[in-house]
């Protein structure tokens, strides 16, 4: 008997898939932002929306980001479910009360008696040479804000299943979407940006880690792009006889601790890295999760990786200087080992 064939799709393919099945499903799902409409969205996530849905539930928007984003809020508060896209998520500084003040607190500051189920879905991450305002990562920006729900995908099977909770959520959801993950013909492709994805509606949790890759030696904990750099860094440590776990963080906000600390446990050792910036970021918080919860399992320092603390350059071989890469998360982890 012949194995069915696995449906592949890329990341920007599986998160217009995710939001039209919920729009099909729900007539107070909407969508809205700029060149989402017949364009698709700059990044591929709402491709073919317009054509399904129609104007009414499918609003291009003019560039003014607080704006819509206020009117995605007032639309939550009053029973709607709206997705609504920052861009890139370098524009929240323009939008920064609608998201910080009212989207985070509304739910807070009425005693629970108003609801938000909204996701605002943004671009984020480097590597394709578009410059300071256009390239960055932010997960501690978001993550830091009480109130909201924060999810960073690494794989199109991620992507819908996250979309999909993120939507049936009750609570304002931050879904940050890395470029390069999302397999689009203009940028360099790459193999993990394509991936099994089934046809049928499914839910992947927005609050729990994945490891992708069991180990007993040392723990990588990554997020999206990272992930894997650490999964191409971990089957090099191999062949030098070193056992990496690898953990994709998936949730920003809430994050997993228990996974991570049951990984350390194991492992006894613990390198964070990560796409945005190393001070005051993720790295710092996962390393103070593990110090707080698991240091008398540590048998070393815990090691961080992430890009300085600087805009991030236009110049390519600059970029690639400030970014992560396997190559530097392989030759760190073997300084950790010998720690």
């Amino acid at each position: 008997m012949e194995t069915a064939k696995k449906r592949i799709l890329t990341g920007n393919k599986a998160m217009a898939e995710a939001i039209a099945l919920e729009m099909e499903r729900d007539p107070k799902v909407f969508v809205l932002g700029e060149d989402i409409g017949n364009y698709g969205g700059i990044f591929g996530s709402t491709q073919g929306l317009m054509e399904k849905f129609g104007k009414e539930r499918v609003l291009d928007t003019p560039i003014s980001e607080t704006a819509f984003i206020g009117a995605a809020i007032g639309a939550a508060a009053e029973g709607m479910r709206p997705v609504v896209e920052l861009m890139f998520v370098d524009f929240f500084g323009v939008c920064m009360d609608q998201i910080y003040n009212h989207m985070a607190k509304i739910q807070y500051m009425s005693g629970g008696n108003v609801k938000l189920p909204m996701v605002l879905m943004t671009a984020v991450g480097g590597g394709y040479n578009d410059a300071a305002q256009h390239s960055q990562t932010l997960y501690a920006t978001f993550g830091h804000m009480p109130g909201l729900k924060v999810v960073a995908p690494s794989n199109p099977y991620d992507l819908k299943g996250m979309m999909i909770s993120a939507i049936q959520d009750d609570n304002p959801v931050v879904f940050m979407f890395h470029k390069s993950l999302q397999g689009l013909g203009w940028m360099e492709q790459l193999d993990v940006s394509a991936a099994h994805v089934p046809e049928e509606s499914y839910t992947v949790p927005l609050n729990k880690a994945k490891v992708m890759r069991e180990g007993t030696d040392v723990t990588i904990v990554g997020i999206q792009m990272t992930v894997h750099q650490a999964m191409e860094a971990a089957e090099r440590l191999a062949a030098d006889g070193i056992d990496a776990e690898v953990i994709d963080l998936r949730s920003i906000a809430p994050i997993d601790k228990e996974t991570i600390i049951d990984s350390v446990k194991k492992t006894h050792r613990l390198f964070i890295v990560d796409e945005d910036y190393k001070s005051y970021g993720m790295t710092a918080e996962i390393a103070a999760i593990a110090a707080e919860e698991a240091f008398y399992d540590l048998e070393a320092p815990i090691r961080r990786l992430a890009n300085p603390d600087v805009p991030i350059p236009y110049s390519r071989p600059l970029e690639q200087f400030v970014l992560p890469n396997a190559d530097k998360i392989y030759e760190q982890v073997k300084n950790l080992m010998n720690e």
